[in-house]
């Protein structure tokens, strides 16, 4: 047995990065371990087209962590983290030529929205004013490990509002936006966030999700961090290194070794183990952690189980396209200034249908993706002059059954990734982006296949660490027996996606774990960061 440490974190993604800063501040000696040879997880950017074309290869946008008071405590600023703040926050346009958007201030976004309907801005104002004025409620909920599930149900009980409250989070989104705004184009504005975390318009527990995506981006914004998203994951690990810690790349954990409920090592794939002095805590995914990590021997039958059941919802993949100057859209100038721009009829029966024809394990027949302008917003990513374009195609099947078209004959992402990609950028060029094709200079593709071989966390080509539905939310994700960050081992922490509050980047279930780890270790959180 090699070393001796007082905390080993496994997975060096933005989350466990985060949980290992906080265990160095307080003191902690810390050694980080990731199979990948770089860190960050899914919060890394590469050259993948051409030299010079820095793509965020997972993560890009920067919105939930907008709540999280992390970089500011661990003055992530002082090294090279940096976000730039667009205006407009996002924009949604239609085949006929039109847009709307969020923009950085609320008149903006109202004035957008009543190009359509005034009746809707107005309604767009009361929701944003009810967020606000619920913002320190709403931020404390993410902040601190999650209430109980009877104290939840038990709220929402209540004579004041406790039914309003409950219907809306089981509401879908279709349903909601039906119900409180009246122009198609508003409803897909604010309702098409909630496809990005695998969620159909007719799936409960949508509109909540999607209310709180829009209204958390209209207060803080749909932000890029400069330079690429793996200037996130380099500023924490310059903390922990600042603090004594150290960090392993191309270091592969295969085992947790526990002797009488604790565990007392790690073993790497090269049978090294590395002795644990205090604890574990592990950002892998959680049934990862449990099954293959610790073990059912070590879990035991039921917990194993249920983690066996625990849904991770349906496949994404990207495509990265070097430009060789920026490429126009039908609807104007304003989609390129914005981070991010979506692109669908002004129906909810268009994204129906791709949830329909993907859960039926087709290849989509209209693909429906978000582009994400890189270049544009962000030009030290690209040679001067030059574009870059991401474009973020979810959900797609991780298993291929079929076509909706019957014009691809291929069933494995290896045979079909060109000819589904194809035919997404033929619909982007007839409705909205005329010139996509002939600006493109290079261009590289990562299927749900290509997402599950380089990170094991993306099990079956999903990218949340666990569906985001309402039975796998709060205080019972991932799953009862390893909620509240804890393992069914008594020094075994899990500090990932697969806690409360999910998936994104927000840093918060890393935050959050560290705070039950410090209670449990006797030390105080508050005093620890004003240390520093």
């Amino acid at each position: 047995m090699h070393g001796t440490c007082d905390a080993v974190v496994i997975g060096a993604g933005h989350n466990g990065l985060t949980c290992a800063a906080y265990l160095a501040k307080a003191g902690l000696s810390v050694l980080v371990l990731d199979a990948y040879d770089r860190v960050g997880g899914q919060c890394t950017s590469e050259e993948l087209t051409l030299p010079g074309y820095q793509s965020d290869v997972h993560a890009i946008g920067y919105q939930f962590a907008n709540l999280s008071p992390t970089p500011d405590e661990l003055k992530l600023a002082e090294h090279g983290f940096e976000l730039i703040r667009s205006n407009p926050n996002i924009v949604h346009v239609f085949p006929d030529g039109t847009s709307n958007g969020l923009f950085a201030t609320i008149d903006e976004t109202c004035e957008s929205i009543g190009k359509f309907s005034n009746r809707d801005a107005q309604t767009w104002r009361t929701l944003f004013e009810g967020y606000l004025a619920q913002k320190e409620a709403i931020t404390a909920s993410v902040n601190y490990p999650p209430i109980s599930f009877s104290d939840q149900t038990a709220g929402l009980s209540s004579p004041r509002g406790g039914f309003d409250l409950f219907r809306f989070q089981l509401q879908s989104v279709r349903a909601w936006a039906d119900e409180v705004f009246e122009a198609p184009q508003t409803k897909l504005l604010v309702g098409t966030w909630a496809a990005h975390v695998g969620v159909a318009p007719d799936d409960g527990g949508g509109a909540s999700l999607a209310s709180l995506f829009n209204t958390v981006i209209q207060d803080g914004g749909n932000n890029l961090v400069k330079g690429g998203m793996h200037n996130l994951p380099r500023a924490l690990v310059a903390v922990i290194q600042a603090h004594g810690g150290k960090v392993r790349t191309g270091t592969k954990v295969e085992k947790i070794c526990v002797v009488n409920s604790k565990a007392v090592a790690v073993r790497l794939r090269d049978g090294e183990e590395i002795e644990v002095g205090t604890l574990v805590a592990s950002s892998a995914d959680p049934r990862h952690l449990a099954l293959d990590l610790l073990g059912e021997d070590v879990i035991g039958g039921d917990v194993a189980a249920n983690i066996r059941r625990y849904e991770y919802g349906l496949a994404a993949m990207s495509v990265f396209l070097a430009l060789d100057r920026p490429c126009h859209y039908t609807a104007g100038e304003m989609p390129a200034r914005s981070p991010a721009v979506h692109c669908t009829p002004a129906n909810f029966e268009y994204l129906g249908q791709v949830f329909l024809e993907v859960r039926s394990g087709l290849l989509p027949s209209e693909p429906f993706c978000a582009l994400w302008n890189e270049g544009s917003i962000d030009p030290s990513r690209i040679p001067p002059g030059k574009g870059l374009l991401k474009l973020f195609i979810a959900p797609v099947p991780y298993k291929i059954k079929g076509d909706a078209v019957g014009t691809i004959s291929a069933t494995t992402w290896d045979e079909a990734k060109e000819p589904f990609v194809n035919r997404l950028i033929a619909r982007l060029e007839r409705d909205f982006v005329p010139d996509l094709r002939q600006r493109i200079v290079a261009e590289a593709i990562q299927t749900p296949v290509d997402f599950e071989r380089l990170l094991p966390s993306c099990y079956q080509g999903t990218v949340m660490h666990g569906s985001m539905v309402a039975y796998q939310m709060g205080a019972m994700r991932p799953i009862p027996e390893l909620s509240g960050y804890r393992a069914p081992v008594s020094n075994v922490y899990l500090c990932g996606a697969g806690s409360h509050p999910g998936a994104g980047i927000s840093m918060l279930p890393g935050r959050n774990a560290a705070q039950v780890i410090f209670r449990d270790l006797g030390i105080d959180f508050a005093r620890t960061l004003a240390a520093y």
